[in-house]
């Protein structure tokens, strides 16, 4: 098999995954479990809980602890893009080319679904718990989970990202807000797969750098998509960031050197990821593939 084969087995084997640990709908609060259950089998590409489980492999983990993290990091992500959707944020009424969590369920059942699965993303990763000997490894990762998911992560970028809405962004404050919105749970995902996979301290840094570089390029990539891309490909509104007067890396530093900076971030993770022991192929292609995609 080619790689984009390979590629939609391990998508479709990685989201059995994630939906083994959705909850199921039923009870008085099924309205917002069924939110929740919507918007995760929504379908995604499953990055971060693919990244973490190759992570985990490249150190030669083959346990079954990695997959109740495999399911909360998706939890975490997807909590994200129910909030980033709705109308107080960027409004937005079409995600993976279905109508947005909001406007399915309605304002209020679309707070609280996103907040629900990140509440469960936790409930979810602890289970890791019973899956190993290794608690001191489960008990870290759940620490680093919570932290890139939280103020000092994900929603701290989306804070800052949210006060300066319609407001010049200079370069040092984009590269913050990408950080820790988009870099955050990619950083997560593989720190999380290095720890469980029995990583030392020096090559955990090296795998946060790794994380960190896809994660920016992952970023300035979907700037591009904004703007050259369609509806109908990306499965979401193009020109959204115009339309909410985004600063972003293309506006700041033009499509050419965007494009150039994409190739230049996307090489220095590809290093990173040579110098770690073991070999994983598709790790490498995974990567590539990330900043190079179309949607």
């Amino acid at each position: 098999m080619n790689f984009k084969e390979i590629l939609a087995v391990r998508t479709e084997e990685v989201g059995h995954v994630v939906e083994t640990y959705l909850p199921p709908v039923e009870g008085h609060q099924s309205t917002v479990l069924g939110a929740m259950d919507y918007s995760v089998r929504a379908g995604g590409k499953r990055l971060r809980p693919m990244l973490m489980e190759e992570t985990y492999r490249l150190f030669g983990g083959q346990g079954k602890e990695i997959e109740p993290f495999m399911a909360a990091i998706e939890m975490i992500h997807t909590s994200s893009l129910i909030h980033d959707d709705l109308p107080c944020m960027d409004n937005d009424t079409l995600r993976r080319g279905l109508p947005t969590t909001w406007v399915k369920f309605g304002y209020d059942i679309a707070v609280l679904a996103g907040d629900g699965l990140l509440m469960y993303s936790m409930e979810t990763a602890a289970k890791a718990l019973g899956l190993t000997d290794r608690a001191d490894r489960v008990a870290r990762c759940m620490g680093i989970l919570a932290e890139k998911a939280g103020f000092y992560g994900m929603i701290g970028g989306q804070s800052v990202d949210v006060e300066l809405a319609g407001k010049p962004i200079p370069r040092e404050k984009l590269d913050f807000i990408y950080r820790l919105k988009t870099g955050a749970l990619l950083e997560a995902s593989m720190m999380i797969g290095a720890v469980l996979g029995g990583a030392g301290e020096e090559q955990l840094k090296l795998v946060k750098k790794m994380a960190s570089c896809v994660g920016l390029a992952f970023q300035i990539r979907d700037d591009i998509l904004d703007v050259t891309s369609s509806d109908e490909v990306l499965g979401k509104p193009v020109l959204s960031d115009e339309k909410n007067h985004k600063t972003t890396y293309v506006t700041l530093e033009g499509m050419i050197k965007a494009k150039q900076d994409v190739e230049m971030i996307s090489e220095e993770a590809v290093s990173c990821l040579h110098e770690l022991p073991g070999q994983n192929q598709f790790l490498e292609e995974l990567i590539r593939m990330l900043v190079n995609r179309e949607k």
